[in-house]
């Protein structure tokens, strides 16, 4: 075996630990792709005999690309206004794929990478390796060109505003499929009031529309309407199937056999007995008594 090809199997060993590491600084598929390919080139180009651990090595490099990825996206004033919607991970519900469950690792639902764009890119670097890849700050700190001290810093300003934002689902994913399937139902029958008990007062849906600046609309009648209209447009050949975005119960749209679009929704299950007894029947019971599930974010 030549030298070459023996960097190239050693490369290999850490492809899936560096796109898993690129996703989260990036929320983009193709762009973590991008970062883990500048990788590989930087690596074929360098001398790595006396690099103890290629691993870390690698980790360090695919960071930086991604770092300079997400200050270009700021310093573009053609960037859209507000959250990037992120790439989803579209799974079939009854299987799994082992790449996709890495990448998903720590909870990386659709809530927290949308709330990740919202992040400085020193702050997201140094949160991501440090809080997820549990990288120390003495090699964090090089990458943003501060100190330990000062990285540790950013991370924990970064962990507030993660913390801040209620970015993990807390129930279960059959009970994610009720909320999604009672959730749909109401958009096809029209009726609005079945919506507005599975959405949350304070909703928020993220649409990206393709490279076009993202939408976002704000509160559960908001978008209430604006799911029965697209329900009204949508064509009569339209089907939609269960699936897990970011391993969460969400769907997919298909027409004439193409996918067209993916809908990942966040599901917190809420104790409120008033709102229980005003929407019992309407919203399905989550776990704990006294408990209904509703949809925080759509994206």
């Amino acid at each position: 075996m030549d030298e070459n090809q023996s960097l190239a199997e050693r490369f290999e060993a850490h492809r899936t630990h560096l796109r898993a590491v690129a996703y989260r600084m990036l929320g983009s598929l193709s762009e973590a792709d991008d970062a883990v390919q500048e990788a590989w080139l930087r690596l074929s180009r360098s001398d790595t005999s006396g690099v103890e651990n290629l691993g870390g090595w690698l980790t360090t490099v695919v960071a930086r690309v991604c770092l300079d990825l997400l200050r270009s996206r700021k310093g573009q004033r053609e960037e859209p206004v507000g959250a990037r919607v992120p790439d989803p991970i579209v799974s079939r519900e009854d299987g799994s794929d082992p790449e996709h469950e890495v990448l998903l690792a720590d909870s990386v639902g659709l809530a927290l990478l949308v709330v990740l764009e919202t992040l400085a890119p020193a702050e997201r670097l140094a949160f991501v390796l440090h809080d997820m890849f549990a990288l120390p700050f003495e090699e964090i700190g090089p990458m943003v060109g501060r100190s330990p001290t000062a990285a540790r810093q950013i991370a924990s300003r970064a962990r507030r505003r993660v913390q801040g934002a209620a970015t993990l689902p807390n129930v279960d994913l059959p009970r994610q499929r009720e909320v999604v399937d009672a959730f749909l139902a109401a958009s096809r029958n029209g009726d609005f009031d079945a919506l507005l008990a599975v959405l949350d007062p304070d909703v928020v849906l993220r649409a990206d529309r393709g490279g076009v600046a993202s939408k976002e609309v704000r509160g559960a009648a908001a978008v209430a309407k604006q799911s029965l209209f697209f329900s009204r447009l949508a064509s009569a050949d339209r089907i939609v199937r269960p699936a897990l975005v970011n391993g969460a119960a969400g769907v997919v749209a298909f027409e004439d056999g193409r996918p067209q679009s993916v809908m990942g929704l966040h599901h917190q299950a809420r104790k409120d007995r008033r709102n229980l007894r005003a929407r019992r029947s309407r919203a399905p019971r989550a776990a704990g008594p006294g408990g209904i599930q509703r949809m925080k974010c759509i994206v």
